[in-house]
């Protein structure tokens, strides 16, 4: 037995999910191939930061992210507690969704993302994005078949699969992508490393079904509700409450799997109903793969960079990934790309690995920094207890926003010295915690609305997009007629307010279909036929012989 595709996905975690929907709006036919039977209930991301969300927004599938996530009105406050049933030590005060998209509503600038992030467990998100990947005619969803091997050619690659009865069969495709964790099979079977720091800190993760806690918040004098809870101790105790809030998640570092249920009771502090659903052990990693594929196979997600939780930046920076592959293995099977689009996703996704994995590292070094304030005695009624309490509030304060305020890692990275974005020398710094909007050559084109409800990314399809801004704006046929020369699809946007050239620095941009603005500048260049070779993959130098041909 044997079956044909475009595009087999090895993996059907989120990466894998997000890839095969973001293929399958574009026409591209892809299996994607999982050795589970259907989505495990286990506690794994819990969150969409407000970049993976502009993203599913451009998706269409964001409205049912968010009825299946946390409730727009709970607070998403973190707190520093001894026990759920003292005061809290400190309080850091966030935004929930609804003052979230408020405050992006009211919005008239750049400043602001198009969505506000989304808590959203990734035991809820997946069955999600199974069942948008399922509605799509051109691609099979394949759960319990597991990935054994495969051989690439200079026309494809053949994956050898695994069905839960056994039978074993092959399948032909133009090109892979793996997508299956940590633990990588494909990464392993392309013989790439991981380099970095593994193995720092063990920990046990345990979830829980208890459906009184949440209501009952606060207890006695306990802290209100919230999303994070970090137990001032010796044993890196943290409880977070999950998406449905009568789930809870909780990470320590303790003996053996039946010491999750106490350490859990010790932290409530009070008589409450629970069961206890799954424990299972974790370590944190700080990793990055040499390379992120080889050939015609890819890498994408968890398999080419492990980042600790911290900060978030784990799921949705493979959901990145998946965005940039998409649109660019779309291009290539359409015709229209260019030699070097392909090769293009490592030097910008791995940058982006790189930086995050700095970002987690950041943000994990502000938790064990606070976290090293404890000491023996850190609970007794005396002076030097209230004295250890304060001093780890105080240094709490300051390293824990570390690693829930890193706005600028999620919306500000850059992709530098990539083959497809017209040099401009400069831009913004590439901050961890403060977004700057800055339109620069390589980012994100930044939000704004131009109507109620609508923003300019709203108005940018599957094509590269020229924007128009302000009252001196040019002709661009000259450009537009460079890709149509090529077969790459390509739309006009007018803007012609000064406002808009104010806010994006220049009368023309042209952004990609990914939204990231490849070239922007007051005139036109030279020579539109380069710009177009270089944006969309082709070696500027040989663009006269392509027309030729």
């Amino acid at each position: 037995m044997s079956e044909n595709t475009q595009v087999v996905i090895v993996g059907a975690g989120p990466v894998g999910l997000t890839l095969a929907i973001d293929l399958g709006k574009q026409g591209v036919r892809c299996c994607l191939v999982e050795q589970k039977e259907a989505p495990e209930f286990l506690p794994k991301m819990e969150r969409c930061n407000a970049r993976t969300m502009e993203i599913y927004r451009r998706l269409g599938v964001v409205k049912h992210i968010r009825e299946g996530g946390l409730n727009g009105d709970v607070p998403m406050d973190v707190f520093v507690i001894t026990k759920m049933t003292e005061p809290p030590l400190l309080q850091l005060d966030y935004d929930s969704v609804n003052q979230a998209q408020a405050k992006i509503a009211a919005s008239e600038d750049t400043s602001e993302p198009a969505e506000a992030y989304q808590l959203v467990s990734q035991y809820t998100l997946e069955p999600i994005l199974k069942s948008i990947a399922e509605s799509l005619p051109s691609v099979s969803v394949m759960y319990g078949h597991a990935f054994e091997a495969f051989s690439q050619d200079e026309t494809g690659v053949t994956t050898t699969v695994r069905r839960a009865d056994g039978e074993v069969f092959s399948i032909r495709s133009e090109y892979m992508v793996g997508s299956d964790g940590g633990a990588s099979r494909v990464r392993k079977a392309l013989d790439i490393s991981l380099r970095g720091e593994g193995n720092i800190l063990k920990l046990r993760q345990a979830l829980y079904r208890c459906d009184e806690l949440f209501d009952r918040i606060p207890l006695g004098n306990g802290p209100g509700h919230g999303r994070h809870y970090h137990v001032a101790d010796n044993q890196s105790s943290f409880l977070i409450m999950q998406d449905s809030t009568r789930h809870w998640t909780l990470h320590a570092v303790v003996e053996d799997d039946a010491a999750m249920a106490s350490q859990f009771e010790k932290i409530v502090d009070t008589p409450i109903d629970y069961e206890m659903l799954y424990v299972g052990e974790w370590k944190q990693n700080l990793l990055l793969a040499d390379r992120y594929g080889d050939g015609r196979v890819f890498l994408a997600g968890d398999s080419a960079h492990l980042v600790i939780p911290t900060g978030g930046l784990g799921m949705n920076t493979g959901v990145g990934d998946a965005i940039d592959l998409s649109w660019k293995l779309a291009a290539v099977l359409q015709g229209w790309g260019g030699p070097k689009l392909l090769s293009s996703y490592e030097v910008e996704r791995r940058q982006v690995g790189d930086r995050n994995i700095g970002a987690s590292r950041y943000a994990s070094l502000g938790r064990r920094k606070w976290r090293s304030q404890w000491a023996p005695g850190f609970s007794d009624d005396t002076a030097q207890g209230s004295s250890l309490r304060e001093n780890l509030a105080r240094v709490a304060d300051v390293e824990q926003r570390k690693t829930n305020e890193m706005i600028g890692a999620e919306l500000g990275y850059r992709y530098v010295d990539s083959p497809l974005i017209w040099d401009e020398p400069g831009g913004p710094e590439q901050s961890f915690r403060i977004y700057d909007p800055a339109p620069w050559t390589g980012v994100r084109l930044p939000h704004i609305w131009v109507k109620p409800g609508v923003s300019i990314q709203d108005l940018i399809g599957r094509t590269y997009a020229l924007l128009r801004m302000g009252k001196h704006a040019q002709d661009l046929d000259p450009i537009v007629k460079a890709f149509r020369e090529i077969g790459a699809p390509i739309t006009v946007l007018d803007f012609p307010h000064d406002r808009y050239r104010d806010l994006y620095g220049a009368n023309h941009l042209l952004v990609r279909p990914d939204l990231h603005i490849a070239w922007r500048s007051d005139t036109l260049p030279d020579d539109p036929r380069q710009l177009a070779a270089l944006t969309t993959g082709y070696p500027v130098q040989n663009m006269a012989r392509y027309h030729a041909a």
